[in-house]
């Protein structure tokens, strides 16, 4: 099950994102009954993605049928757009053939906006160049990514 908001997988029977805590319940009558969550009682971590424990990665939310699918960010420099060769290949027309970039700068990710003609938005700003955070919502063309700092960062 994935988190509507931030796009993190959460185990099955899940009331709450993991990572963002948001509701994972579908809208119920009034009637329906909640469970309560003592902290404490989970005795396991959950790693949502394996592939972000040393890598950053990026995933997708929505959009095109894809929600769910990983990117681990290896390498200094990824590519975003609609060129076949893109590391990250986003299928849609209002995604450039090079629309972004994503680079390593020292312990931090950069994206950066390849002057694309529909933009790059981080958290819903449209910028040229933006440090990502653990959590941030990248919207390219119709698809909505989530940027995952490693485990540990």
């Amino acid at each position: 099950m994935f988190c509507p908001e931030c796009g993190v997988r959460n185990s099955e029977g899940a009331s709450f994102c993991i990572r963002c805590g948001a509701s994972l319940i579908a809208e119920q009558p009034e009637s329906a009954t909640t469970m309560s969550y003592v902290p404490g009682e989970d005795t396991g971590e959950l790693t949502p993605f394996p592939a972000c424990a040393e890598d950053a990665c990026l995933v997708i939310r929505s959009g095109g049928g894809r929600a769910g699918e990983t990117y681990a960010l290896r390498g200094d420099r990824v590519t975003i757009g609609r060129h076949p060769e893109a590391g990250i290949f986003l299928d849609d027309v209002t995604v450039s053939r090079d629309h972004a970039v994503v680079v390593r700068e020292d312990d931090a990710w950069v994206i950066v906006d390849e002057g694309s003609l529909n933009g790059t938005f981080v958290n819903r700003r449209r910028g040229d160049r933006t440090v990502l955070r653990d959590g941030d919502e990248l919207q390219i063309g119709k698809y909505k990514l989530t940027f995952l700092a490693p485990a540990g960062s």
